[in-house]
């Protein structure tokens, strides 16, 4: 297939190889200084731009007809805009924070986590997530899915960087050199701990991720997410 890629970073660049590596062409790279109105002769569209540019480079596939994968985080303001667009173009959209498989599954687990740890207020949860200092936003959109899906499942209300309050998720943030990802929960209590941990080693499993959801998404239409990728493809 004919991937534009919308962001040409580090994760376009690593994009851009293992979709060579599995027998597609990228025929666009477009970075921020990028000027054009139009994609002719794509397939799919992969976006992982800044979170300023993404509604924009989401918007022009879109309007062009075009399926469009974004792993892009911090810009979720415009999602219901997204989703409009798609559903007036009738053209198919997907966002995922984490295209990686196993951070898929980590997410799973922790839903159950929560449920099992409802009702055990003695416990007090804290997100870590540690990145590489090029990451734009805080927390991480990965971040703030785990938190989401905690408070789904528990007695908690939000999270916050600041509140340690007993019905608050205590987030933490850092960025430091040549970090790719890392998402800690410790449930802590004054007598033990419980902690569930992803590292990612490097920025393969979310360019892969990425690249098995543009095919994935070919001929759909509709607005989906990383989590129907797995139901349904065969890796």
């Amino acid at each position: 297939m004919n991937i534009a890629l919308l962001g040409y970073g580090k994760m376009g660049k690593e994009i851009e190889q293992i979709s060579i590596d599995r027998g597609h062409n990228v025929i666009y790279k477009i970075d921020k200084d990028s000027k054009i109105d139009k994609l002719n002769g794509v397939d799919v569209a992969i976006n992982f731009s800044t979170p300023e540019t993404a509604f924009k480079n989401i918007s022009l596939g879109l309007n062009s007809s075009i399926p469009v994968v974004c792993g892009t985080t911090g810009w979720l303001n415009d999602f219901n805009k997204v989703v409009k667009l798609s559903n007036k173009t009738c053209t198919s959209f997907l966002y995922s924070s984490n295209f990686s498989l196993g951070v898929n599954l980590f997410y799973e687990l922790n839903k159950k986590l929560a449920l099992m740890m409802k009702n055990h207020n003695q416990y007090k949860l804290n997100i870590k997530e540690v990145h590489h200092k090029e990451k734009l936003d805080k927390p991480s959109g990965t971040a703030i899915s785990l938190a989401e899906d905690v408070i789904k499942n528990s007695n908690y209300k939000k999270w916050s960087f600041d509140n340690d309050f007993d019905n608050i998720i205590k987030m933490e943030s850092k960025r430091i050199d040549g970090v790719p990802g890392t998402h800690t929960l410790k449930y802590s209590s004054d007598i033990d701990s419980i902690e569930i941990k992803h590292v990612a080693n490097n920025r393969i499993g979310f360019a892969l991720g990425a690249v098995i959801a543009a095919e994935w998404i070919l001929n759909k239409e509709g607005v989906f997410s990383m989590k129907d990728v797995i139901n349904d493809f065969k890796f």
